[in-house]
């Protein structure tokens, strides 16, 4: 059975407990400059020299949640009830308000990784390494440490930014182009791995483009550099020593690496730091409208080459779709002169414009091309805190 995992955190209770979890617009502050923008690297050890004192090990301590629990083998009225059960102790009656007495549920303790974007403190890491934290601590490359804030995290892209308070200037990576990465091409994967300290793999791109069907915006670079537990939220680097992905998730039957790993791209990183940045939230375009696959049973009956483009099935009341005049049956083929070849490619391009954006529509109506100017609104349910 294939298993999609997050590249998920080190977690400790009591005794060490690996954790694996389940399946797997911009505005703000300007991004760091590209560290290494005209160089590139002939040798590993030089590259890892270079971008090394950016990356970091976060730690995170949080109560436990139900899956948590359940992983670790505590049923949810873990301590009395479960040991009432099982080794008929006395009822331990009432709490104050009424209820049966339970223990405060178990800290536990999270490793995970993130890399300097600015040299003021901002970090970028994996959403689910801070998710729920009570407490996030940086240990840097040099042994140091501080205490970190969540400044937002989108659980939709699983990209999170935190930030230390900082009297000096901090080492920084910077962001290289994921769109013109290629596949074969050598990458850098460094993090912390079960909790062994900073570490470093190598591999190749081994893909492009990945949907593991775990969000809307799924476009994972495919990966065959060691990636475990505990690397979530550290960088891929390509052979300029710019960072083209952060790497997230795995492929495994185990729980550990079988060189299959999947990184978020820099591309869709950029944009979702800057607004996080900017208010601790992600602003998304929003159309409106229910959409599907061409299939090819409805690309014969329209006389298409080819199945392919969005059909609309419904356009909601109220929305931009509806305002704009866009009807059921529409197929949508392309976003301001972007080929629209499947529902995903749809989703991200909307998704990746900010609310009031004007986009220019390429639809097929009745077999014929037709252009509608549609301004986006907010997409009502991508709000993240902050």
């Amino acid at each position: 059975m294939q298993d999609f995992r997050k590249a998920p955190l080190l977690r400790t209770l009591a005794t060490t407990a690996m954790l694996g979890a389940g399946a797997v617009a911009t505005s703000g502050l300007a991004l760091v400059p590209n560290v290494a923008a005209a160089e590139t690297f002939t040798s590993t050890v030089d590259l890892v020299k270079k971008v090394m004192p950016a990356v970091v090990t976060i730690e995170i301590k949080k109560q436990a949640n139900d899956q948590e629990m359940a992983q670790m083998g505590m049923p949810q009225d873990f301590p009395f009830e479960f040991f009432q059960r099982r080794f008929g102790m006395p009822d331990m009656g009432p709490g104050p308000n009424g209820q049966g007495q339970q223990m405060q549920r178990p800290e536990i303790t999270g490793l995970g990784t993130g890399f300097i974007i600015q040299k003021d403190g901002h970090i970028v890491t994996n959403a689910h390494v801070v998710d729920g934290a009570e407490s996030v601590k940086v240990t840097f490359s040099d042994g140091s440490t501080a205490d970190a804030k969540v400044i937002g995290e989108d659980k939709a892209t699983d990209i999170a930014v935190v930030k230390v308070d900082t009297d000096k200037d901090l080492p920084t990576v910077g962001f290289g182009d994921s769109q013109t990465a290629q596949v074969g091409e050598p990458v850098v994967a460094i993090g912390n791995p079960f909790g062994l300290g900073t570490s470093v793999s190598t591999g190749i791109v081994s893909a492009k483009g990945r949907d593991l069907k775990s969000g809307p915006f799924d476009n994972y670079i495919q990966t065959d550099a060691a990636i475990n537990k505990g690397n979530s939220g550290g960088p891929l680097f390509d052979a300029q020593g710019e960072v083209i992905g952060m790497n997230t998730a795995i492929l495994s039957p185990t729980g550990g690496s079988v060189g299959i790993g999947f990184s978020v791209p820099s591309d869709t990183i950029k944009g979702v730091v800057a607004d996080l940045q900017n208010d601790g939230t992600v602003k998304r375009g929003f159309l409106g409208v229910q959409i599907q696959p061409v299939s090819e049973d409805i690309a014969a009956a329209l006389g298409l080459d080819k199945p392919e483009g969005v059909l609309v099935a419904d356009v909601s009341s109220d929305t931009p779709a509806k305002k704009a005049g866009l009807k059921r049956g529409d197929i949508i083929v392309g976003v301001d002169g972007k080929p629209m070849k499947e529902p995903r490619d749809l989703t991200r391009a909307i998704g990746s414009d900010a609310p009031g954006t004007e986009v220019q529509l390429s639809l097929l109506r009745a077999n014929k091309p037709l252009t509608l100017s549609v301004t986006l609104d907010e997409r009502p349910t991508e709000k993240t805190k902050s």
